[in-house]
């Protein structure tokens, strides 16, 4: 069996480089909503956002439970973003045809820092056979987990009993994470990141993922 390739989801399957903040924006008001709170303008624009020590404060405040609120406020989140991709109001990339090919032909996986929810449901919805899916969970712990710490990473490394392969993202830290476990990092062009700079540690850089079988024969 061919090394295992890795792959992380924005920017490289989904069009764009996150989910648009407003989403979350969104979602968090629908949790407080959910949870009767009733923050001021300033706790609200906290909430809204991902700075765990200020959430935890926050809901402290409001005497609500922050794990409860962070779920919530996950789930709302994820349910909005996959309307949003249903619709087509955030597309795929035209290349992700070439991720499908190489699934008939060696171990493909999804690992974002994405929800979880959100990575399975895209799983489901591209036309792709993904052997491996590891997103976020809705905890604090799975959110200090991110890339560009490996864990997810080693999560899906594991599920898939191996130690080695590529891993292909579009920033920095997607190259820093599959650095770190023990990856060939793949650094990915899109009209995003066009102009940044090439991380040091990219084993390859391609503008288009249509270029990865030729590129990884060479590795």
């Amino acid at each position: 069996m061919s090394p295992p390739i890795l792959f992380d989801m924005d920017g490289v399957i989904l069009e764009g480089p996150g989910t648009d903040p407003q989403v979350y924006a969104d979602a968090a008001d629908r949790a407080l909503d959910e949870l009767g709170a009733e923050p001021t303008p300033a706790q609200r624009d906290d909430l809204r956002r991902h700075d765990l020590e200020n959430i935890a404060d926050h809901c402290a405040a409001l005497e609500i439970d922050a794990a409860a609120f962070w779920k919530l406020k996950d789930e709302y989140a994820s349910e909005t973003s996959h309307d949003l991709i249903r619709s087509g109001e955030r597309g795929l990339y035209d290349d992700i045809d070439a991720i499908a090919d190489l699934a008939d032909r060696t171990t493909v996986g999804l690992v974002t820092n994405n929800r979880h929810a959100t990575a399975e449901f895209v799983a489901s919805y591209v036309p792709i056979e993904f052997d491996v899916v590891r997103g976020r969970r809705p905890t604090f712990e799975d959110f200090r987990r991110k890339k560009p710490e490996p864990d997810f990473i080693d999560d899906a490394l594991s599920e898939l009993d191996a130690d080695n392969g590529f891993y292909v993202g579009d920033s920095h830290k997607d190259v820093t994470a599959g650095r770190a476990a023990g990856l060939e990092p793949i650094y990915l062009r899109r009209t995003h990141n066009r102009d940044v700079d090439r991380p040091a540690d990219a084993v390859a850089v391609v503008d288009s993922l249509a270029a990865l079988p030729s590129v990884v024969g060479t590795i």
